[in-house]
Formats: structure tokens, C-alpha cells, sequence
């Protein structure tokens, strides 16, 4: 985790949503009984590795569901990246300790500057230690411009 701090305080933004938008993505308790989109699992030699490598699970609320069938995403949607830790052992990989907590809230209004989506990141099993804040812009952002024909999610919903 404590990379993944290095990783996103190296980001320091140019232009960035206000620290109160940030500020007002709260913690999406309750996530783990939304619908499961899909789990992928970011291995040790691929170039995010060091930031996000482990077992990814991702949730969405109704709204974000119904994004995934439509391709865009309508205010109200939000997105849960659940990051853990993978342990290898006796040919299994298993979860180990969560990593952190992403998420993404859909809002054209408030985030406009940032596709229309908020982004913040809660360390570990915390839902107070924020690990985005007034970086979304160039910690979460800049990477996921490159999917704006798909309303700039990396996710698909798995048939």
C-alpha cells in the first residue's frame, strides 16, 4: 500500500477538481452485496504491478449495471475497484489483506473536468484515509482518458 501512496503523490496536479468534490465521495459501505461486474488479477510483471498488482474485484450499484448493458453511464452510477493483496502457495492464489478501496461516482455536474466522473481511492480496510483526494485529475484521470468511447471505464460488464 505504502507504493501506492509513492505512486499517486508523485502525481502532482496541474489542474485538478476542487478538493471538495474529492472530499465528497463517501465511503461506498455495503459494496460487496451490489452486483459483481468482474475479479482479474494484475500480475507481478506487468508495468502497474507495484501500484495495482493483486486480485481486483470490481462492483457496480444499479445504476453503474445498467451503464455496463448501455455502454454509458448516467449520473448516480458508481463503481467499486475492491484491491487486495494475492498470496501464491501449493498452486492456488488466494486473497491476502486489502490493498485499498477505488471509487468512481458518475456526477457531469460536479466532475466535469474530469469526464464527468469523481474518483477517490480508500487505503486498506479504512473508509476515512483517502489516498486520492485533490489528485483525481492526474492520478486517476490521465489514465483513464484513453477509454473515453467507453465513457472512460476499463471495465465491461462479463456476459
Amino acid at each position: 500500500m505504502k507504493r501506492a501512496l509513492i505512486v499517486l503523490s508523485l502525481f502532482i496536479p496541474l489542474a485538478s477538481p476542487n478538493a471538495e468534490e474529492s472530499a465528497s465521495i463517501a465511503y461506498p459501505d455495503g459494496y460487496r452485496d451490489w452486483r459483481h461486474v468482474k475479479s482479474m488479477v494484475i500480475e507481478p510483471s506487468h508495468p502497474l504491478a507495484n501500484t495495482f498488482g493483486g486480485i481486483h474485484h470490481l462492483y457496480g450499484n444499479e445504476a453503474a449495471i445498467e451503464g455496463y448493458l448501455k455502454g454509458a453511464f448516467a449520473d448516480g452510477s458508481i463503481i467499486v475497484f475492491d484491491l487486495l493483496e494475492s498470496i501464491a502457495a501449493d498452486n492456488t492464489v488466494i486473497e491476502g489483506s486489502r490493498k485499498l478501496v477505488g471509487v468512481m461516482v458518475k456526477d457531469q455536474a460536479r466532475f466535469a473536468s474530469t469526464g464527468g466522473w469523481g474518483f477517490e481511492g480508500f487505503a486498506g480496510d479504512s473508509s476515512t484515509e483517502r489516498l486520492v483526494g485533490d489528485k483525481a485529475a492526474t492520478a486517476c484521470f490521465a489514465c483513464h482518458q484513453a477509454r473515453k468511447a467507453q465513457d472512460y471505464v476499463f471495465s465491461a460488464a462479463r456476459p
